[in-house]
């Protein structure tokens, strides 16, 4: 058995000039968790080449979803850029990543903190029902530099809430928090500064973030990461993993190329 399947891309979005996401046919073996990533690609030149993405669609679809920046010069995103319906790549049989719900005590809240493409594997935990069983508020904050780079805002905002099986947890615990740092929007600044700040929690009409109450997920750039779990660590949090859970962990997977 390879390490590999080849499946069919069902679609493509073009977000921007340097976002996109799409879909691809789902092998029936393989199974993740919510938050997983898996090592995805193309073939070139008989070889596979491939990079951690994090899934972005639901464990229980049926098919899988991605989300990737574009890299002109990227060895992977140079190329992967351009695919199109009908066109095959490659999906990793062995899922793994840190960002999933055993490896995080019980809590209150879920903050679930994620910038550019490190919203995609909260897409796939906002859609899992035992967020909402485990939590009372799962609040989603997505930072980018624009507007246009919130991707799945819509979705998030329209879709969800009325999805036939999650729809009723979203619209009573979920609180979608876009923020962008170069141009007007309702909510500006960084996610680092915004959970410093007092207006952000009046904002979402809860308490100030705490370690004995509260759970984090973070997934984004490494500076990003790297200004999340100090701020965490101040605050008394314990980095959690698969071997022993704690009140935050960090995903370090990130693709940059």
């Amino acid at each position: 058995m390879t390490a590999f399947t080849s499946e069919q891309v069902l679609s493509v979005t073009h977000w921007t000039d340097t976002l996109f996401s799409f879909t691809a046919t789902r092998s029936p073996s393989l199974r993740f968790d919510s938050g997983q990533f898996v090592m995805m690609g193309l073939e070139i030149e008989g070889r596979p080449l491939t990079r951690a993405y994090s899934v972005v669609s639901a464990a229980y679809d049926d098919y899988l979803e991605f989300l990737s920046i574009k890299v002109p010069d990227g060895a992977l995103t140079s190329k992967l850029q351009h695919i199109k319906e009908g066109d095959r790549i490659l999906v990793g049989r062995k899922p793994t990543g840190t960002l999933i719900l055993p490896n995080l005590k019980p809590g209150r809240n879920l903050y679930l903190l994620g910038t550019g493409t490190g919203l995609a594997p909260f897409m796939s935990i906002i859609r899992d029902p035992e967020a909402y069983e485990r939590f009372d508020k799962v609040i989603l904050m997505h930072g980018c530099r624009l507007v246009s780079e919130l991707a799945y805002g819509d979705r998030i905002m329209r879709e969800l809430p009325q999805d036939e099986y999650i729809g009723e947890a979203i619209r009573s615990k979920l609180i979608y928090f876009p923020t962008v740092t170069r141009e007007p929007f309702k909510n500006r600044g960084r996610v680092t500064e915004l959970l410093k700040s007092p207006e952000f929690y009046a904002e979402i009409n809860l308490p100030v973030i705490s370690s004995e109450h509260d759970r984090v997920m973070i997934c984004g750039s490494p500076s990003m990461l790297s200004e999340l779990k100090t701020f965490c660590i101040d605050q008394g949090f314990k980095e959690g993993n698969s071997g022993e859970p704690g009140d935050f962990v960090i995903e370090k997977a990130f693709v940059e190329k």
